[in-house]
């Protein structure tokens, strides 16, 4: 369950980088948006005693909006002005932008916390054993395999998508064959950015909602993304399995090791493979 949240929140990070090269130091604020804005549609919702199943269209909903507002105001204010240079200047205005907007949230939002955590427990739980486990992680996988299934056959069997792949490949020839990168470009941190806030939206019900929840997220989905290879999806998803099944047994037998055993499980799959256990082939250009 965990590793499904793990992909589900990195889904847009290495989607962003597999077409645009781009580390999204803001992904993390992203999430913390869809979050935000996910309680705060929901609690009012919840609160005059409407339907308990539409609290979770809702916060679909709300990330949706919040992610693709934002997504598109960065791209368009900030990012375009940046396409083609090195690599450590994109990463750095992602992470003037990451500071941007975790100040934001506190100008919007204030800096205390939000609880909704009414739709975590309407599905009730289940019992494996003598542990019990709530319904509402079924959601987040459901959710996780729903994505990643979706964006993969998008990506495969759609002309958008195989035309897509062609802007990965090679951004220069798709450009003189005519293919506007720049609208693909826009199109991909916004569904990016959808993604980081869905993920933070369904997230919220489980968690208090709070500042600073963005930056928890940076080292274990960086760590997911490395491990898988940068852009690849398949990638992302073993990457987010070894990084859970770890975790859980570090909980379990070495707590305090909980976070130290995520760079473990990456500097022993950078060690034999650099570049990640998935990472797509690169042309050699001449």
């Amino acid at each position: 369950m965990y590793a499904a949240w793990l992909f589900l929140a990195a889904l847009g990070l290495t989607l962003i980088y597999g077409v645009q090269k781009i580390l999204n130091m803001a992904h993390g604020s992203l999430y913390a948006i869809g979050a935000y804005a996910g309680v705060w549609v929901v609690g009012p919702w919840v609160a005059q005693g409407h339907s308990m199943y539409g609290s979770y269209a809702l916060l679909v909903l709300a990330a949706l909006v919040a992610g693709a507002l934002v997504g598109w105001l960065a791209e368009w204010l900030l990012l375009r002005r940046f396409y083609g240079q090195d690599p450590i200047v994109l990463l750095l205005v992602t992470y003037a932008l990451f500071m941007i907007l975790e100040d934001g949230i506190k100008l919007v939002w204030g800096v205390d916390p939000y609880t909704v955590s009414e739709p975590y427990g309407f599905l009730g739980d289940f019992e494996v054993g003598d542990l019990s486990y709530p319904n509402y992680n079924f959601v987040i996988v459901g959710f996780a395999i729903l994505a990643g299934a979706v964006l993969t056959a998008f990506l495969k069997y759609t002309r958008t998508g195989r035309l897509l792949r062609a802007v990965i490949h090679d951004r220069e020839v798709s450009q003189t064959l005519g293919i506007n990168v720049s609208r693909y470009f826009a199109a991909t941190f916004m569904v990016g950015s959808v993604l980081a806030a869905v993920g933070g939206a369904l997230t919220a019900p489980t968690i208090s909602v709070a500042p600073g929840m963005g930056v928890e997220l940076i080292v274990p989905t960086f760590a997911v993304v490395v491990i898988g290879g940068l852009g690849s999806l398949p990638g992302a998803a073993l990457g987010a399995c070894l990084v859970g099944l770890v975790r859980a047994m570090s909980v379990h037998y070495w707590p305090q090791g909980e976070l130290f055993v995520i760079y473990i499980v990456m500097a022993l799959v950078l060690a034999f493979r650099p570049k990640g256990l998935f990472a797509p082939v690169e042309a050699r250009k001449i």
